[in-house]
């Protein structure tokens, strides 16, 4: 009996898996980093670094080695960049696209390669449902939380009449999907146009026409520039309310633009002014460091690699245990600079939306100031189709 005890107990312990602690760590850093939406992915690269600068260059204690790559917004150039981080480089985390099209393309690859994926920014509804997975984690939101904030604020405000305006892409309509979701007056249209388009003549003619009471747009990047001076140099504003969500008016936008911004309102889950001693050392660092105000991509990149280096120092380095990795990312162990973070259950956020207002700060800067709190503890719409693999 002893006998047969001791050789279950040998043959268990030969059939574990074995892991060992990581000499280092390689991440794979793909982002949109030219093109007019250039600024979105910079502000995320430039956050990581302010992270990996504070963690003196390591991760978890390891020696980290962080590869750029830009995807120039472009999903073939994305996914022959990812088949190199993952057969060449052999990276053990990605992060950093910017948008939901791109991420879409390459995340298959990257979940069948077991490479965990954290996302910075691309909140993309179908890996929030249905196609969660294991290997994906977002630090940001889900791509309809900041347009849910803003149609619930809408509402509030008693507008009647809203018009939506978009990039046709899946970012797109996801955010207007959440608008709506919490809007509960009338849409008079949705308006999608070119994901990179520059000139809205057509687009601000049928506004006028319309004549609604509020105008909400997600236009990142360059687009939403161009669309708010276009907007208020044809006069629209005079009559009708523009609200947006954080993403077309963050500070990436605001110096671009310039006063023209003042009185817009906007939704977030994080705000520079936030009072917490993480997001209080990150936006005086950040402005040190690059001489500007940090926006929401910059918080969100930061947040990614804070969140790598616990999971990293949790596993002790063993970034072989898969399980291991995954268990404690989703405990999320770090001190976020929007305060108090959690994951759901399809790993992506449950936190807090706040309501910005576009102003002059005490030093004549045009920027954003914290209103309120439109939603806490606020999960997204999805949660519920998404059946985790173990």
């Amino acid at each position: 009996m002893k006998k047969t005890l001791l050789a279950c107990l040998l043959a268990t312990a030969l059939s574990a898996p074995v892991t060992h602690a990581a000499d280092a760590v390689k991440v794979g850093f793909l982002s949109t980093l030219s093109g007019p939406a250039a600024g979105l992915g910079v502000d995320i690269r430039d956050g990581f670094q302010l992270a990996m600068k504070h963690l003196n260059g390591k991760l978890g204690g390891l020696p980290a080695e962080v590869i750029i790559a830009d995807d120039k917004q472009d999903p073939n150039t994305a996914k022959q960049t990812t088949e190199r981080f993952l057969k060449k480089d052999k990276v053990d985390f990605m992060t950093g696209i910017v948008f939901s099209n791109i991420l879409l393309t390459v995340g298959k690859p990257v979940f069948d390669n077991q490479t965990f994926y954290i996302s910075a920014n691309a909140g993309p509804s179908q890996l929030a449902g249905a196609d969660c997975n294991p290997y994906f984690f977002n630090i940001a939101w889900q791509n309809d939380n900041v347009a849910e904030a803003m149609g619930k604020w809408a509402t509030d405000q008693g507008f009647k009449t809203v018009i939506g305006v978009a990039p046709n892409y899946p970012g797109g309509k996801d955010s207007i999907n959440g608008f709506k979701r919490y809007y509960k007056g009338k849409i008079g249209d949705e308006m999608y146009t070119k994901l990179g388009q520059l000139d809205y003549a057509a687009e601000l003619a049928q506004i006028r026409a319309a004549k609604p009471d509020a105008v909400y747009f997600f236009l990142p990047g360059g687009m939403g520039i161009n669309f708010i001076k276009q907007f208020v140099a044809a006069g629209l504003s005079k009559d009708i309310r523009l609200i947006t969500s954080g993403f077309a008016a963050d500070e990436d936008i605001i110096p671009a633009v310039g006063e023209p911004m003042l009185g817009t309102f906007n939704s977030s889950h994080w705000a520079h002014d936030m009072d917490n001693a993480a997001n209080n050392k990150f936006v005086a660092d950040f402005e040190k460091e690059y001489k500007r105000i940090p926006s929401l991509y910059a918080s969100q990149g930061y947040d990614a690699a804070m969140l790598m280096d616990a999971a990293v120092r949790d596993t002790k380095g063993k970034l072989d245990d898969k399980a291991a990795v995954r268990k404690a990312l989703e405990a999320a162990k770090f001190s976020s600079v929007r305060g108090k973070f959690k994951f759901n259950s399809n790993h992506y956020p449950v936190q807090d939306y706040y309501l910005r207002l576009v102003h002059k700060d005490a030093k004549g800067r045009v920027t954003n100031k914290l209103m309120s709190t439109i939603f806490t503890d606020h999960a997204d719409a999805y949660v519920g189709e998404c059946k985790m693999p173990k």
